[in-house]
């Protein structure tokens, strides 16, 4: 169903108004001096509120930037509107683990509004939610699109994506986000969301073909700002698990790891930007911290730093660092968007030694919440 018009303003209202208001209230910990029964955590109101105003903030100001005549504006306002894109996508992450809102109601539509901003309208922010919480449930990567097989019967697009890649082109992840358009015409099981997937469609496109009439080089420019954001939540993606995929997101069958903690903390990443400036995390909303996020997935992502040193006491053993990440990344473009998992595949402790060091032919691909199949 497709959300109404009238949520997207009284969402916003709602979060802008009572933050303003509570800010005063804040106590020097950052906790409010008066209970609130509306968001889930009383600090979420400072948190929470700065994610969704600079999210919804940055993306206006990213896209009036785009319109303007001089290209240092252009520039600066494309890499705002990819940031703003990305913490949206991250606050999708927020309210798919019922995070901001007590309701889940209230998690749902800002949820919704939030898929508008990234570009994750196409199919329902239930689905998204639901893959994710498998992925958490079955500590497993749990899929409906084989890829491996797609490029294994499809040898000359599998040659077209890995030349784009090499180029710096995210084409795996466009590949992912052609099927989350057309979700509905291409997923079996989704088909009785044709009429939404249908009038996203339109008015999606029409506005970007609307931009590319009048406006060719803003909507060039939203492009480039949208392989940005691609860019940065599979970078942040790609060494977090170990994972083999399974594609049992439409059965029910019984998961090997599920429910074994012990396991799904062996075999999770985390890969923070920065140990030393640990601010610099919040640049993609304390993603990083994912052991302490699989430890306690209902932890909102202010609270996970200090899950973190209670975890590892900040150690750096325990932590994928920035040089290690960006070398895997650059080393890997290619090889990781066809990497089946052969017998010797780096596992648990080994995968993390071999992440720390920068080398190895390890790191995922296109696994981003947002593609919810």
């Amino acid at each position: 169903m497709l959300l109404r018009v009238s949520e997207m303003p009284a969402c916003m209202l709602a979060i802008a108004l009572r933050y303003v208001y509570n800010y005063a209230a804040l106590n020097l910990d950052g906790t409010m001096s008066a209970h609130s029964g509306i968001l889930k955590d009383r600090a979420g109101w400072l948190y929470y509120g700065a994610a969704v105003t600079y999210a919804v903030g940055g993306y206006a100001a990213g896209i009036a930037g785009l319109f303007h005549g001089y290209w240092l504006v252009n520039a600066a306002a494309t890499l705002l509107l990819a940031h703003a894109m990305t913490i949206s996508a991250y606050m999708i992450h927020e309210c798919a683990h019922n995070l901001v809102f007590q309701s889940i109601r209230g998690n749902a539509r800002l949820g919704r509004v939030m898929s508008w901003l990234c570009g994750a309208a196409y199919g329902t922010y239930e689905d998204m939610r639901y893959k994710h919480f498998r992925h958490h449930v079955d500590n497993d990567d749990v899929v409906w699109f084989a890829y491996d097989d797609f490029f294994a019967r499809h040898p000359l697009l599998t040659r077209l994506i890995r030349v784009l890649e090499w180029l710096y082109i995210p084409a795996h992840d466009l590949l992912m986000h052609f099927v989350m358009v057309f979700t509905s015409f291409i997923i079996p099981e989704r088909r009785n969301q044709r009429l939404r997937n249908v009038a996203v469609i339109l008015i999606r496109s029409g506005l970007f073909i609307a931009a590319l009439v009048f406006a060719p080089k803003v909507a060039l420019l939203y492009a480039l700002a949208y392989l940005l954001m691609m860019h940065i939540l599979r970078f942040m993606d790609s060494v977090q698990h170990d994972y083999p995929y399974s594609t049992t997101l439409f059965e029910t069958s019984r998961a090997p790891h599920k429910g074994d903690r012990e396991w799904e903390q062996e075999h999770t990443f985390s890969n923070t930007l920065s140990l030393r400036f640990p601010k610099l995390n919040w640049l993609t909303l304390n993603f990083g911290y994912h052991n302490a996020h699989h430890a306690d997935m209902n932890l909102p992502f202010f609270r996970l730093p200090a899950l973190h040193a209670e975890l590892s006491r900040n150690e750096p053993a325990f932590v994928i660092p920035l040089k290690a990440q960006v070398s895997l990344y650059h080393r890997n473009r290619v090889s990781r968007i066809y990497n089946p998992q052969p017998e010797n595949y780096p596992k648990g402790k080994e995968y993390l030694r071999v992440a720390q060091s920068g080398a190895g032919p390890i790191g995922g691909n296109a696994a981003s919440f947002l593609t919810s199949f």
